[in-house]
This record gives C-alpha cells, structure tokens and sequence, in this order.
C-alpha cells in the first residue's frame, strides 16, 4: 500500500490509494474502490466498491460516489454532488448492472448538483451549482438549471458584433483568434420594398459552394454540431432569429452569436463547432464546400484533439479575401 493519509476517524477498506491522497474524517471507502495520487477525499464521503477516481481529484464534503462512477484526473467535485446510477431504483432489487458514469478529466460539479445515471461530462466542463445533469455534457461547456442546459463554453470570450443598421455595399471578412474562423460580412441592400443580401464566389465567399442545409426548430436547450470536419469548409448564416456558435481549435476557443442574415461564420477544417442558445424562430443556413462524407467528420473531441496535434489542416479551393484581417 502506497503512502497516503488516513484520519484517525476515516474508514479505508482499499489497498488501492495512492500516494499523497488525504482522506479525512467520517468518509468511508470500501474494499473495491481505486483511488489515484494526491487526491483530496474529505468528510462525510462515502466510497463504494465498483468506483474509479484518478489523480489529484477533490470530493468535497457530503457525497457519496456510487458503484459505476469513473472519475478522471484533476476533476472536482463539489459539496453535496449527487450520483445516481439506477434509473428505476426499487428497494431491494438491484439491477444486474449498474449504469456507468464518467467523469472527464479537469471538470468540475458545483455544489448540490444532482448526475442523472449513464451521463458523460465531458472534458473541461462546468457543471454549475444546483444543476440537474439529465443528459451528456460536451467538452468544455457550462450547463446550469433543471434540467441542465448549456449556457457558454469555459475560455470561450463572447465575440459578438454590434448591429449593423447602414446600408453596406461591399463584404468584409474578419479574423479571430480561433485559427482559420473568421467572420463574413455581405453586402447588405437596405430598399422599402424588402432588404436583401447577396455573395458570390470568389468575390464575397470563401469557397465554392457544393452543398448546402438549414437547421432549424430546434429547442433552445439543445446542442447542435459538436464536430469538426478533416477538410471541408463550412459557412453559417441565421438567416432568421438568432443562435451562438462555439469554434475550438484545440488551443482557443470563441463564442459567436449570429443573429444578422448578412453576417456569416467560415469554419475551416480542424475547427471543432457547436451552436446553442437557439431562438424559438432560429434557422441557420449552413454552405458547404463538400457533399456530405461521413469519414470527413470528427465526432469524439478526445479524437480531434489527437487530430489537430498531429496533422496540418487541409485547404480546398479557399478563397483569400484581399480584406481579410
């Protein structure tokens, strides 16, 4: 047995913790737990057999982690976090497997928040306090509320562009700090009959169309995209009502709301993308430059991660706008 702190009112049942952990008062840890190194388990914690948590892991006071909980280096659980792993819980009666729930690593769980059975948080998440967790969280997001719904993304600055009332007679293209992402503004016709916006390529956009789709009725609680494509490129448009969208290059990462039939966000290849916070009324217009190939797509954020670290993103047929910032 490795090295690590017991206080004398604590109960360890495992021989496997690791160095450096501490667990202090009252919390009890049954013979199957695994617990890693410089993990911080503190009072009123209760442990069960089928349970895995990784290094330098806190549990603040008041929770117990329930048989099928897997927990990642680095997370943080707050005080009173709530686990449940049967979804129809009889006194009794035990199902023959219980459901598994993960904890990525370096997310964290705010005080009282209550995890559903089976759930994933995702890497980097932040579950906010009080939060019922019903369904998965992505990489990254912020969820609040009941049920749990995604509010933003952690490191992701809003970037959002003031409105545009003057009539424009020329596209503009600006830059972000997500590499490749920018923003396209088309010309805007202002007429009282009817506004009216319009690109061509090459001039206003940035590769040559060969698909498009709209995406629309969608509720606003619910997450759209959380994908990146290998090589093709992708620009959106709200053409009606308004909704945020997440890039991610795997280093930055910025929000962007669209809420202007004019303003367009080109999403390169090696961009991770979401949209969320989707207005009752919302469609988004999305331009493609391949036709739809399920092997360009990239649905595991671990993956695209792995992806982006080891390859140089693939251009096609993209347009340099002499303006581009």
């Amino acid at each position: 047995m490795s090295e690590f702190f017991l206080h004398p009112q604590g109960i360890c049942e495992s021989n496997e913790i690791g160095a450096g952990t501490r667990i202090w008062a009252f919390t009890h840890v049954l013979p199957g737990a695994r617990i890693g190194a410089e993990c911080n388990i503190c009072d009123h914690v209760f442990i069960e057999n089928d349970v895995f948590v990784g290094n330098r892991v806190t549990v603040k006071c008041g929770v117990q982690l329930w048989d099928g909980l897997r927990v990642e280096d680095d997370v943080f659980i707050g005080p009173n976090v709530t686990f449940t792993n049967d979804k129809y819980p009889r006194s009794k009666q035990l199902p023959e497997k219980f459901a598994v729930t993960m904890l990525r690593r370096e997310c964290s769980l705010g005080a009282n928040a209550t995890i559903l059975p089976g759930v994933t948080v995702g890497e980097g998440a932040m579950v906010g306090a009080g939060a019922v967790v019903t369904k998965d969280v992505p990489p990254w997001a912020i969820v609040t509320g009941n049920p749990a719904h995604i509010v933003g993304f952690v490191g992701a600055e809003d970037r959002i562009e003031e409105q545009r009332r003057e009539k424009e007679s020329s596209s503009e293209v600006r830059a972000t700090e997500v590499k490749g992402a920018r923003l396209i503004h088309l010309p805007l016709v202002i007429d009282p009959r009817g506004n009216l916006t319009v690109g061509e390529w090459p001039n206003d956009l940035p590769f040559n169309v060969q698909r498009f789709f709209l995406v629309y009725d969608v509720p606003s609680h619910h997450i759209r995209g959380e994908h990146a494509h290998k090589e093709c490129h992708q620009l959106l448009f709200c053409v009606k009502g308004a909704c945020r969208v997440m890039v991610d290059d795997g280093e930055h990462r910025a929000n962007f709301l669209l809420r202007e039939p004019q303003q367009g966000l080109h999403i390169p290849p090696n961009i991770w993308a979401a949209q969320f916070e989707h207005t009752r009324d919302s469609m988004l217009l999305v331009l493609a430059s391949h036709p739809y190939e399920p092997d360009d797509y990239i649905r595991d954020y671990g993956e695209f991660i792995a992806h982006v670290q080891g390859v140089v993103p693939k251009n096609i047929m993209v347009h340099s706008h002499p303006r581009a910032a």
